[in-house]
């Protein structure tokens, strides 16, 4: 009996590990397709990139204005070579934030075909993990590219400067990877608030302007109060665009690139685990609207 009772638990766990594996197989493939098509909309991707430089030139002015004639200006922690990076690379990293929920995932909540998804043999959450993921990178990748082309190619003051090190710059794109498993963590979570709501976005657009506000994409976490500073690093949205800004200048030294990428992840494994809870509770009680 117990010999048998054995036998059957292996079988289960064989059988979990197998539906994970083909899972995982399946939002790869998910990721993969979703990517392609998002790099097929160039003339998006040359407007949104026309957007960042345009903006980046706009907060370079204020920025320059501001370190040449503010009272106190000599308290800010980065110069003014360091923030035009700040800002030009600020500008690159804004595909990544979750600005909104998924058009695709959004359109499937309110028209009702959420039921169709729940159908397919797929944990919901990473079906649908993969698939906005996915949509941010092939934006992000051609905006990337122009802004920071672009910025590059900028004269003298308004450059894009060199990262401060080889290091710098490795920690940097470490950090962006990270960046961008928090941002899809974090709207994954907005994404699963949004399904039990049925009369309208304002507490998920309350929730991404939040994080926007406190990832430093309107002002500089530098610029914030010093009495703010502890709060702003370990708050999970300095992850977006902050943390990683800072490799590049040389505001966070190498010797504490570990900390803070495992800052980044730490926050990340938080939200996935919120996003699924809270996905699970919503789907129990879910309202399936629309024709």
């Amino acid at each position: 009996m117990g010999k048998g009772k054995g036998m059957g638990v292996a079988m289960d766990r064989t059988r979990k590990f197998s539906l994970f594996v083909c899972s995982a197989r399946a939002c790869i493939g998910l990721f993969r397709i979703r990517s392609i098509e998002s790099l097929q909309y160039r003339a998006a991707a040359l407007s949104s990139g026309s957007i960042s430089v345009f903006w980046a030139l706009i907060e370079i002015t204020v920025y320059t204005v501001f370190y040449r004639y503010a009272a106190h200006r000599e308290a800010a922690t980065l110069t003014l070579a360091q923030m035009v990076s700040y800002i030009w690379l600020g500008q690159t990293l804004v595909p990544l934030h979750p600005l909104s929920i998924d058009d695709e995932l959004l359109a499937k909540i309110n028209s009702g075909d959420v039921g169709v998804e729940l159908c397919r043999p797929l944990d919901l959450y990473f079906h649908w993990f993969a698939k906005s993921a996915a949509g941010r990178v092939g934006r992000f990748w051609w905006r990337a590219l122009i802004t920071l082309g672009i910025g590059l190619l900028m004269p003298g003051p308004l450059r894009l400067g060199a990262p401060v090190s080889a290091a710098g710059l490795i920690m940097f794109l470490v950090s962006v990877a990270s960046t961008f498993l928090l941002s899809a963590a974090y709207g994954m979570l907005v994404t699963a608030v949004r399904l039990g709501i049925t009369w309208g976005d304002g507490p998920t657009y309350m929730m991404m302007l939040v994080g926007g506000v406190l990832s430093g994409g309107y002002l500089p976490l530098p610029l914030w109060p010093d009495f703010m500073q502890g709060f702003l690093y370990v708050q999970p949205f300095a992850g977006y665009l902050d943390l990683p800004v800072r490799f590049y200048v040389g505001a966070i030294p190498p010797g504490r690139a570990a900390a803070t990428i495992a800052l980044q992840l730490g926050w990340t494994l938080l939200f996935v685990c919120a996003g699924r809870l809270v996905m699970r509770g919503r789907l129990r009680g879910v309202i399936i609207q629309g024709g």
